[in-house]
């Protein structure tokens, strides 16, 4: 009685061992290529170099008429000295302050000044070296919207970094017909400077550079 209980025991168990299969259902194996990895897209970065400027797609922002840096820009302002640094090819950056028509256009010129050397300061004092940077004010001399608008007015209120003295390297490359190899024979290396490099310089290279957090003690302007 006891060996026909483990008979029927193990029989019972290596039962068990195959697929179940319901009634009315019958097993398939499962084939084709799983879903692809979904890979999230970086943002855009927020500073560039193209071609002779730092293209800047945020804006710097400022104490309201005052030169001061606001704490909310130090990220971008970092991100600046960091693209700077890793672009040695950059021998020079004029940086440019703009302000909107609004207000009075003599202190709207001295505070876009003010402001480009808070900016330059801010730079130096993270690993930029002084004789790379000059800093200019053109006041609302050179706008790029309707000054019409407060959103126009908004958009002229601006710092922008122009390259101007950079090296460029040229190359001559053989290309092998059989292989499609490329071989540089040639390279030069050639220092260019912008058409206006000197424009608005001369007044200002013998200026120290400002504090980063300095303010202004004119009436309201832009």
């Amino acid at each position: 009685m006891i060996r026909t209980w483990l008979v029927v025991a193990t029989i019972g168990l290596c039962s068990c061992s195959s697929p179940v299969v319901f009634q009315g259902e019958s097993t398939l194996p499962v084939t084709g290529t799983p879903p692809a990895r979904v890979v999230e897209a970086r943002p855009p970065p927020r500073v560039e170099v193209r071609d002779n400027k730092i293209e800047i797609h945020d804006k710097i922002q400022f104490d309201f008429d005052k030169a001061t840096i606001k704490d909310v820009s130090f990220g971008l302002m970092n991100e600046i000295a960091s693209v700077i640094a890793k672009n040695p090819q950059i021998k020079r950056i004029r940086i440019e302050g703009h302000a909107s028509s609004e207000g009075n256009p003599a202190h709207n010129r001295t505070l876009s000044d003010e402001r480009a050397r808070s900016v330059m300061t801010y730079l130096t004092e993270h690993g930029i070296a002084p004789a790379e940077l000059v800093a200019v004010g053109y006041g609302a001399d050179r706008p790029i919207a309707d000054n019409a608008s407060e959103d126009g007015r908004e958009k002229n209120r601006r710092v922008e970094f122009l390259i101007v003295e950079q090296d460029v390297t040229h190359k001559k490359v053989e290309v092998d017909a059989q292989t499609g190899a490329e071989k540089v024979v040639e390279e030069k290396h050639e220092l260019v400077r912008a058409p206006d490099a000197d424009a608005g310089a001369a007044q200002h290279a013998a200026k120290p550079a400002g504090n980063a957090r300095s303010t202004t003690a004119h009436k309201k302007g832009s």
